[in-house]
Formats: C-alpha cells, structure tokens, sequence
C-alpha cells in the first residue's frame, strides 16, 4: 500500500465500486463467503482509502465516492452479509467526511438499487427481473448509466459542498418503505 500511496499521490478521486455479491439465505452462508464478501467490500475499501487520502489531504483537495446498495439501508433477503458489508461502507462514508472533511477532501456514497446488468439478469432471470422493476416508483430498473451519472456528480465540483451522504439511487424503491 505504500508504494500505490507513492505513485498515486496525485489522485483526485477515487471510486471505490468493488463487491462481491453472493445472493443467499443467511444459513447458507459460510465463513468462506463471509470472508470474501469482507475482505472485498470492508477491508479493501478501507485500505484503499487510506493508501490515497493522504495525499488528497496533503494538497487540500479531493473526493471519494464509495459504492454500496440499497440492501445496506433496508433489509433485504439473502443479502445479509452483503448488506452489512456495504452499510460499513457507508458508515466509512460518514466518518472520513468528519475526519477529512477540514483538509478538504470530501466523501459520498452511491446506493444503487436493482440495477440491470447481465450478472443480476442472470442471477434472479429475467422474468422476476422485470416484475422487481414494476415495483419500483418510476416503474423500471435503473441502468448501469444512471448509477455512474450519479457517481460522477458526487465526485465533480458541482458537489463541492456535499460530504458524508449516501444517495440512494433506487428509483424510489427506498421510499416505499419496503
């Protein structure tokens, strides 16, 4: 980590949008899947951070947009490792806005909700796919697009004085209150 910190000394943002996502009931998960969804979404998160917000914090500037999910809010099945894996991301993302936010660096989180992409098609097919996006509010699913427009807003100066948020970007799924 030293050596990234080193050579990246420069970075004005950093996205951190690993994950593992296993899709389980909680009693079908092992310590080896909770181990991986940990090391990827907790610790790897973590380390990356500190490797590059040092220098953001030496020259003043910088923005961190931290990826995790709606499942990190609510509760959602089969994603209970997943989600509190992601909900310390966001808490991350709260407390490194305090803790760097007067050396001008500033932290946000992105919580997409049910997103299409091929791996979650494929996950839950296509049909219960579609009939989860008629549940949404907007009455769709988001696409990979809308989720990275919001990343790059967050991380832009047009968000110069936004820090320590989570933006559920959900098409209102949070709302229902489900």
């Amino acid at each position: 980590m030293r050596r990234l910190a080193e050579e990246s000394a420069d970075v004005d943002v950093l996205v951190n949008n690993a994950g593992a996502y296993p899709f389980a009931p909680t009693l079908e998960q092992g310590l080896q899947t909770f181990a991986a969804l940990v090391d990827t979404n907790v610790r790897g998160t973590f380390f990356l951070t500190q490797a590059l917000v040092a220098g953001m914090a030496d020259r003043g500037a910088g923005s961190v947009v931290n990826v995790t999910t709606i499942a990190g809010l609510s509760g959602v099945g089969g994603t209970a490792v997943y989600g509190a894996s992601k909900a310390a991301v966001d808490s991350f993302t709260r407390t490194w806005a305090v803790e760097f936010g007067n050396r001008g660096v500033r932290f946000n989180a992105v919580a997409p909700g049910h997103t299409r992409t091929d791996n979650v098609v494929d996950m839950i097919g296509e049909d219960d796919f579609e009939a989860l996006g008629a549940r949404v509010p907007l009455a769709r699913l988001a696409s990979a697009r809308e989720i990275a427009e919001a990343i790059v807003f967050l991380a832009s100066p047009r968000a110069s004085y936004i820090t320590g948020v989570t933006l559920s970007v959900d098409g209102g799924f949070m709302a229902l209150g489900v």
